[in-house]
């Protein structure tokens, strides 16, 4: 491994989450005691499997290829996709016209339905530049084609085989209750709040900004169980940086970002977002420095640009994947 924090990684990867569900599989009646802990894992899986991408955990290229699909299958989708819409277009743009994951794709305003939503609009635009990607991996980068393929095979293959053992061990009825708790209903948890995650990590920023085109919230507790993927101002501005160095990156431009962006506690955030502001608005969150859609010149871009997303995908895609 390259940095040694990763040893809580490969606990969490190759020992917890496995556990986890083999415990569920042997005993269904502690599902409903433990399904959380499952949709927990999941997530982490998916901020293990965006922190791979960035800065590969293993210096051995196969290994981190290996180690790659097998997050998939705790993920609940292959984990290439990180690069064409996260590592490729998201860091590129940041909420800026021509970035998939934009936040204000068809309203500015921040509330529990567009919030609620946003997964599914980004998810469709995201797609694009998936495919897009997985194109030209197979007429440019054959090698790079075969691992995508590999990651769908693998993560196909164990989810099917995972819902087979379910059925084979408690029937069919029971199977799918116990497949779908531990891996089906986690696996869309994971992928709906990693973009929840990043829709509030940027609603309401300003992308043209130096420190506040991002969102950070540097409570202890949700960074230790998530791998300091709060720390998100830092990680924009050192995006190659390990996630356990984010923590020094982030006292060192902290005084710099401005107090509404540069919070302690997500769960107030959230409360305060979408339970409170309906009845207090002033509880809710407001436009920081200019919007994503305003130009620095001062004009309006009325027209979200994404040619460039696969300007993007050509300058990356003969990249090895990690």
């Amino acid at each position: 491994m390259r940095y040694v924090a990763d040893y809580r990684t490969l606990l969490w990867v190759l020992l917890l989450m496995p556990l986890v569900a083999i415990v569920q599989y042997r005993d269904p009646a502690l599902i409903s005691r433990m399904w959380w802990v499952s949709c927990y894992f999941a997530l982490a899986a998916g901020v293990i499997a965006h922190n791979h991408n960035h800065c590969p955990t293993f210096t051995s290229k196969r290994v981190n290829t290996v180690f790659a699909a097998w997050i998939s299958i705790f993920y609940g989708y292959p984990t290439f996709a990180w690069i064409p819409t996260h590592n490729l277009n998201h860091h590129k743009f940041v909420n800026k016209a021509g970035d998939a994951t934009i936040t204000w794709r068809h309203t500015n305003k921040n509330n529990a339905l567009v919030a609620g939503t946003y997964f599914f609009v980004s998810s469709y635009w995201q797609s694009g530049p998936i495919k897009e990607f997985i194109r030209k991996a197979k007429t440019s980068n054959p090698r790079l084609y075969r691992q995508i393929v590999a990651q769908y095979v693998v993560w196909g293959g164990a989810h099917l085989t995972a819902l087979a053992i379910a059925i084979a061990l408690h029937g069919a009825r029971a199977g799918l209750y116990v497949y779908a708790f531990t891996f089906g209903i986690p696996a869309f948890f994971a992928l709906w709040t990693i973009m929840f995650f990043n829709y509030g990590q940027h609603v309401h920023t300003d992308p043209w900004s130096k420190h506040n085109h991002s969102r950070t919230f540097n409570g202890r507790l949700l960074n230790f169980l998530l791998f300091n993927n709060g720390l998100h101002t830092a990680h924009h501005e050192s995006a190659s940086a390990h996630w356990s160095t984010l923590r020094e990156v982030h006292e060192k431009i902290a005084s710099e970002i401005h107090p509404d962006l540069n919070l302690r506690s997500f769960w107030l955030w959230v409360l305060k977002s979408y339970l409170l502001a309906p009845v207090f608005p002033s509880l809710g969150t407001k436009q920081i420095g200019r919007a994503p859609f305003e130009a620095p010149t001062g004009d309006r871009v009325r027209k979200v640009e994404t040619a460039t997303v696969g300007e993007a995908v050509d300058a990356g895609v003969n990249a090895q994947m990690v």
